[in-house]
């Protein structure tokens, strides 16, 4: 009995330390992904000059930044489309936001090309060339929605371990404020954004608020994400090491628009049941629209999604009444600086 218990004792232990010898290696530097530190961070507002919150924020940070400046990093407040603040209007001729693709970061400057199109060349000449090693490390994007999307963060690449770092970091930060993450990476849906510019792009889409009005709780909301964004990146800048991590995200599947006529004129509405409920279930059966002869149309899928963007005023011309999304989860791997190498090589 004596024996048999010394070997048992013996198997346990073996186990017990091969358990350790697999718990020491997954913790290991092999594990861990180096990044290049991130020393060049602009902060976007006024993409859509009637979006006030970023606008009011990037002028206060051009006249005292000293809340949004940390060590070992530039970090530069930017007015993207003054002359659409100046007008407090979306745009002047074209969405800003929609055209950082090659075609218009390529076009011959003449005297009718549009201005947000220009503008956009500049922007990149200043902050990029995009996809280059030159462009800025990270872009923060500040926008306001009509729509109830309360804080949320915009993710552009579900492989961007940097970005998805970030948002958990921003999440827990706010916790236990919701902050949801919309991941807009589709194969057909291309939004050529301004932020696209630097490597690691961030949206930050703060919401509900009228065009044209500032919110003293949507612009402290902002400052807030900003602030915890900067904070990660300067921890992350002194070799703080980021464990694996999971979030869930809202994946856009696709954009929904309004009934409309022979004439492309809308013809119902959205429904007061659907009306300010962002990223709340949508089931088969559940009523979308209501026309103003009170019949109502209601959602036919064969699965749960989430709406956001419902009721957004700036969409309407682009043919949107929301964009369906699913849940999903995004897990980013274990990352460090690699200054750290570069300090003790």
């Amino acid at each position: 009995f004596f024996f048999e218990t010394k070997v048992l004792l013996y198997c346990c232990f073996l186990f017990c330390f091969q358990q350790f010898l697999e718990l020491l290696k997954s913790m290991t530097s092999s594990s861990v992904v180096d990044k290049p530190p991130v020393r060049r961070v602009a902060i976007f507002g006024g993409t859509h000059g009637n979006e006030l919150s970023g606008v009011f924020l990037v002028k206060h940070w051009q006249e005292n930044g000293a809340e949004i400046q940390r060590t070992g990093m530039e970090v530069k407040p930017f007015l993207t489309n003054p002359r659409a603040v100046k007008k407090c209007t979306r745009y002047i001729d074209c969405d800003l936001n929609r055209v950082f693709d090659p075609d218009n970061l390529g076009r011959t400057v003449v005297e009718d090309i549009p201005y947000e199109v220009r503008r956009a060349q500049e922007i990149n000449h200043i902050f990029g060339p995009k996809g280059s090693d030159d462009a800025y490390d990270l872009i923060f994007d500040l926008h306001n929605t009509t729509s109830n999307m309360g804080g949320t963060l915009i993710l552009e690449n579900s492989r961007d371990d940097f970005t998805i770092q970030m948002f958990h970091y921003i999440k827990n930060a706010l916790a236990p404020e919701r902050c949801p993450v919309l991941l807009i990476e589709h194969p057909s849906l291309k939004y050529a954004t301004t932020r696209s510019v630097a490597k690691h792009p961030v949206g930050v889409e703060v919401g509900p608020q009228p065009q044209g009005v500032v919110r003293a709780d949507n612009l402290d909301k902002m400052r807030k994400i900003v602030k915890h964004g900067l904070d990660f990146v300067q921890l992350f800048n002194e070799g703080r090491e980021f464990p694996p991590c999971t979030i869930e995200v809202f994946k856009i599947m696709e954009k929904v628009d309004y009934p409309r006529n022979t004439n492309d004129e809308v013809i119902a509405i959205i429904h007061p049941k659907l009306q300010d409920q962002d990223w709340q279930p949508l089931n088969n059966g559940d009523p979308l629209f209501l026309t103003l002869d009170g019949e109502v149309i209601a959602y036919t899928g064969d699965c749960t999604v989430y709406p956001t963007f419902i009721n957004e005023a700036a969409y309407y011309e682009k043919k949107q009444a929301f964009v369906k999304t699913v849940k999903i989860k995004l897990t980013a791997k274990h990352i460090r600086s690699c200054i750290l190498d570069q300090n003790t090589s």
